[in-house]
């Protein structure tokens, strides 16, 4: 059986919000908004939320200081993921992953293009372990955050999800 097994308990996993633009603020970071929505929605905390320019050093700052963070389990940025040149969030996080989940990028594809087709190329979302936190980079769209969470990220850090989910490994993240 694939999916939620209900019998089982529900663990709340505290993750981060990072929106990376040059131009969005509190009051207009739809994105970021949807997202820890939906965080808080699924009975998850939203442990930390910022929102820093599309900026190498000000993206991997932010996130370092959060993987350092014992009371952030997971971080989830939104935007920079594109090709133009103001777009650097896979070139700022990348380096701190300790390894990378090259399986959602296939996926986050795979369900991108049922919603907008082959746009979804001019996407690199990324995803990867660091410091014993898994980070998700996601577009800065609303649809590509809904598609990133709803259909990937949210079973991946639901502890009920079988065969297997990314909770469960997080106590062995760390093991040496």
């Amino acid at each position: 059986m694939h999916g939620i097994n209900e019998s089982l308990d529900f663990i709340p996993v505290r993750i981060a919000v990072l929106t990376v633009s040059d131009t969005r603020t509190e009051e207009t970071d739809t994105s970021g908004d949807t997202l820890a929505r939906r965080i808080e929605a699924a009975g998850h905390e939203v442990a930390a939320r910022a929102i820093v320019p599309d900026d190498k050093d000000a993206i991997r700052e932010t996130v370092s200081a959060w993987i350092d963070d014992a009371s952030v389990d997971a971080v989830i940025s939104t935007g920079g993921t594109g090709l133009t040149g103001r777009d650097v969030t896979p070139e700022a996080v990348r380096p701190l992953f300790e390894k990378e989940i090259e399986g959602f990028s296939v996926i986050f594809h795979q369900v991108s293009f049922e919603s907008v087709g082959l746009s979804t190329l001019q996407s690199r979302a990324c995803a990867g372990v660091a410091k014993g936190a898994f980070i998700f980079c996601l577009p800065g769209s609303n649809g590509a955050v809904k598609d990133g969470w709803d259909k990937v990220i949210s079973y991946q850090l639901d502890a009920r999800h079988r065969p297997c989910n990314l909770v469960e490994l997080m106590p062995r993240l760390t093991e040496r």
